[in-house]
């Protein structure tokens, strides 16, 4: 028999008859001839009650070990009522924590990272024939014994990790579209699905701000090898297929074009604020401690640009953008350390977007960057940072004229289909 790991977002899982329904699917492919363990996350916004909820009771920053407390019970209440629900139709289950799922993870809270999966009780599961149920989103420190949290999207690599660690067949991430596409389907309807894509292309694809699948996720897939079928669970139709490594082909049927196209899709982020460290002494150094200050405080850095020094001044400013969630934190120790640093000010922006075009096709292409910003030009976007890898083009704009960039990249690049995506339930997981 086959081993399968399904993985259940909260639009899937969002109500009494969302859990049903996933309930019978989850059975059916049982009784299909395979093994299935589910992961599942918190009921629909339940998590972002949770954060209203801990707000009201003490505004100030709450106590991280707590706060994990708090956030993990969202994903237990959706293990038990789908366990419930699979009893209701005459199979049988377990649910699990995630510790007692064997998902040991380092001891920082809110943001933990896996570092060891011993799923003992969950192939105990299986080999009598139930069906595996584990919260996902959280793990247990193995130094201090407390619950911790993975951070937002930790579910999808809670699955991916079960995945590689039970060498299941493939790990299936269900949401509320069909598959990848190669844009937002919310902001471009015409966006296209995606059959298959690279680990590479989803990698960037993740990083960039495209919500279908975690970036931890696709990276712990491609190191371990595990193939994602991301699909719906409101519909039975064939998603995309995300390949950990170029041997791991699916056949090409004739009349396919046998060379991959230029670009796979165009990604955005609202999630990122833009710090500007402003009049940096400019000696060897100074970014260096810059960047180890953030990163101090667990602080994930994308974009980077340093300015050119004004002749004379021997003085430069350095912007980066972050995650808006880790702002204050950020802003706060670089305030503390500006004296012993030296720098003049500290500028702060939320109101920015990240636009991204991926294509692991325009290494070999020319004109891509042309026709990339022609086509920001002529929708009248102005660009503040530009950063590319090989096969990415990134740029930060205002939040205002995100949409318009998208759709403007992403018909000058022909990418719009004839037919309009169907958005089963609106949040993109």
């Amino acid at each position: 028999m086959s081993l399968i790991v399904q993985k259940f977002g909260g639009s899937s899982v969002a109500d009494a008859e969302g859990i049903k329904r996933v309930a019978q699917r989850v059975v059916d492919t049982q009784a299909a001839g395979h093994h299935v363990v589910v992961v599942v996350s918190a009921m629909g916004d339940s998590t972002d009650e949770l954060l209203d909820l801990a707000a009201q009771v003490s505004p100030a920053s709450s106590d991280a070990r707590e706060m994990d407390m708090l956030l993990s019970a969202g994903e237990r209440i959706s293990m038990a009522l789908l366990a419930m629900a699979i009893h209701g139709i005459g199979a049988s289950a377990q649910s699990f924590t995630g510790s007692q799922a064997g998902m040991i993870t380092d001891a920082i809270h809110g943001k933990a990272r896996i570092i060891d999966v011993s799923p003992h009780r969950i192939r105990t599961a299986i080999e009598k024939g139930d069906i595996a149920i584990v919260a996902g989103f959280q793990g247990m420190s193995r130094d201090s014994n407390d619950i911790t949290t993975l951070g937002r999207g930790g579910s999808d690599t809670t699955a991916v990790a079960l995945a590689a660690a039970l060498d299941a067949d493939v790990c299936e991430i269900y949401t509320d579209v069909d598959g990848v596409y190669t844009a937002d389907p919310r902001v471009v309807p015409s966006a296209q699905k995606i059959d298959t894509i690279s680990s590479e292309e989803m990698l960037e694809m993740a990083a960039s701000g495209a919500k279908i699948l975690h970036l931890r996720c696709v990276e712990y897939a491609r190191r371990f090898g595990v193939p994602i079928h991301v699909r719906s669970s409101f519909s039975h139709n064939e998603g995309t297929w995300v390949l950990p490594s170029p041997d791991d082909q699916i056949k090409i049927q004739e009349g396919e074009p046998l060379e991959q196209p230029i670009i796979s899709g165009v990604a955005h982020d609202r999630s990122e604020a833009k710090v500007t460290v402003v009049g940096v002494p400019d000696i060897p150094g100074k970014a260096a401690e810059i960047f180890g200050i953030v990163a101090g405080t667990n602080t994930n850095i994308d974009m980077i640009v340093q300015n050119v020094s004004t002749h004379g001044s021997g003085r430069t400013d350095i912007s980066f953008t972050l995650p808006i969630v880790d702002g204050a934190e950020a802003l706060a120790a670089l305030g503390e350390a500006q004296d012993r640093v030296g720098f003049e000010s500290v500028e702060y922006n939320e109101t920015i977007g990240k636009l991204s075009l991926i294509g692991a096709g325009m290494r070999s292409n020319p004109g891509v960057s042309y026709r990339f910003f022609r086509a920001l030009s002529d929708a009248g976007v102005n660009i503040d940072m530009i950063s590319t890898s090989e096969i990415r083009i990134s740029v930060v704009t205002g939040a205002d004229l995100l949409d318009t960039a998208v759709r403007a990249v992403h018909a000058a690049f022909e990418l719009d289909g004839d037919i309009t995506a169907t958005v089963y339930a609106g949040t993109g997981r």
